[in-house]
Formats: C-alpha cells, structure tokens, sequence
C-alpha cells in the first residue's frame, strides 16, 4: 500500500508539472508533440527491451503467451462492443467512440503503470499485451474512420514500431538467455528510466487543454466510465473464473484488467481531426477519461495489485 501511494504521488506530481509547463508555454504544443515522440521512438523501447534482461522462472514464455490471447480477445471484444453500444449517436460521434472503445491510452499511460505496479516483469508482460493493440490501432482502428482496408500498410507498421521490434528482440534473447553487455546494459537503463517522467508530463501537457465548460456531455461521461470501469470489470469476471481453475496466473489476469483499465489513446482526437470527424467531441472524450483515470487507476492498482 505504501509503496502504490508513493508511485501515485510521483505520479500526480508528474502530471502537474506537465500542466502547470503547458498552460505557462513553457513547452509549445509542437514541443509536447517532439517529447511523445521520443517517448515512442526512443525511451520506451530501451525500456522494453532492459525489462526482459532479467532472470525468470520457468512458464514465462507460457504467461507470455497467455497474454497475447487475451489481449487479443480483449481487442475483438471492444470492436464488437464498438459497432453496436451507441446506436442513437451521430455518425461522426459513433466512429470517435468505436476507436476510443478499441484504442485505449495502454501504451503511453499503461507501461509505466504496470511497471510502477508490477515492476519490471510487468513492463515486459504489457509489452506483450501491447501487441494485439497496436495491430488492432492500425488496422480496424484506422478503418473506423478512412472506411479502407490496408493489411500491407498495417503489418508495415506494426513490423517496424519501435516498441514492437523491442519487444521482439527481447523475446529472442529470453528464449536464447542472451543478455546485453554491461555498458549496453546501463546505457539503455538510463534512457529507459525516463520513460515514467516524460509519459507522466505528456499526460500532463494533454489535460492543459480542460476547459470545463465543455467537458458537459452525458455520452462522453458514459463512454468514460465504461473505458475506465465497465469494460475491465467485464474482463475480470470473466477470466477469474480461468484463475480459480488454475488456466490463468492471478499475475496475468490483473495485469490484463489493469490495462484494460485505460483511458482513450490520444490518436482518437488525432484521427478524428484528420478525417473531419467531430475532432472537438473526440479531445472531450481523451481529456475527461484521462481525467478521471487518474483516480480510477490508483483503485484498480489498490484491488489488482
């Protein structure tokens, strides 16, 4: 217990730091845009790849695995639920919310929670988690809005992200039991160690944007609460069952409704700007899940941890 309030203390602080620097201008929005970048491109892929340079028990490889699949199922799940919860919206509303539903925050929010909660092996797990998600992001995600199909363009990009080529390398040498010379060692250590602070003051920078006034919205407030409550207490019902019957590790279940458990990925506004899709109802939906997350997580981690 401890321990959780002092990883959502930091947490916090991070993030008021990120709004405080926003809202004064110390960071442009071009800037807030470069630190994401880094994060992705850079920082979490060293971290990945550090987090799966330790010592593990026999059935990793197993719990990895399991990991994969319900994340997959999770993803199917959320694109079924997606095509038919709002069925009174407008078009432009339906598609924002069908991608919400199916790209979550897991990435940029998840990994430093599951590593701030689980540790190390967490983040190596999420990694894993991760995977079904990023497939799903470029490939059903995009089609919600641009209405086309690319499989070339989305294995292109799932083949080449970063994090999933870290992930991958990772695997490899787990299964090989390689580890990384010592000066590569540390060097990547050090720049993953910063992936907690800039993701905690991007998520910052995001929430700079609140205006309130226009956060007033029923559908956005009940997308909000089955992002971040409905839908991973869902999941959690169902899999422990597979717990109770020894299917499932306890471990690998709550790290999955943990990241289930994440607010709207920032793409969503992203997307919906770009294809002139209510891109203001979008930013609604992320700044008021992200919001709201901040409690909803420090919950889910107290009962899953």
């Amino acid at each position: 217990m401890v321990a959780l309030l002092k990883l959502q203390f930091i947490i916090f602080a991070l993030i008021g730091v990120g709004f405080f620097t926003r809202r004064k201008g110390m960071v442009s929005r071009e800037g807030q845009k470069n630190i994401t970048d880094l994060v992705i491109n850079i920082v979490l892929p060293c971290n990945i790849l550090t987090s799966f340079s330790q010592e593990f028990a026999e059935g990793t490889m197993r719990q990895c695995l399991m990991v994969f699949l319900i994340s997959a199922g999770i993803q199917v799940f959320c694109v079924l639920y997606g095509r038919i919860a709002y069925p009174g919206e407008t078009e432009a509303h339906k598609k924002c919310l069908a991608y919400g539903i199916i790209c979550s925050n897991a990435g940029f929010l998840g990994n430093p929670i599951a590593e701030g909660v689980f540790g190390s092996v967490g983040l190596m797990f999420a990694s894993v988690y991760l995977i079904p998600v990023r497939v799903m992001m470029w490939s059903a995600g995009i089609a919600i809005f641009s209405g086309e199909h690319d499989l070339k363009g989305t294995a292109k990009k799932v083949v080449t992200h970063p994090c999933v080529l870290a992930c991958a390398i990772g695997l490899f040498m787990m299964v090989q039991g390689w580890i990384f010379p010592e000066p590569l060692l540390s060097l990547l250590q050090t720049l993953g160690r910063c992936n907690t602070a800039l993701s905690m003051l991007v998520i910052g920078m995001i929430l700079s944007d609140i205006d309130l006034k226009n956060l007033a919205d029923k559908t956005v407030a009940r997308y909000t609460v089955e992002r971040l409550v409905l839908i991973p207490l869902l999941i959690w019902i169902v899999l422990l069952p597979l717990v109770r019957a020894k299917i499932l590790s306890s471990f690998t279940v709550n790290l999955s409704v943990l990241l289930a458990a994440m607010p709207a990925g920032a793409t969503t506004s992203m997307l919906a700007s770009k294809y002139e899709c209510s891109p203001d109802f979008a930013t609604r939906m992320v700044i008021l899940s992200t919001l709201c997350s901040i409690p909803t997580i420090f919950l889910w981690s107290i009962v899953l941890a």
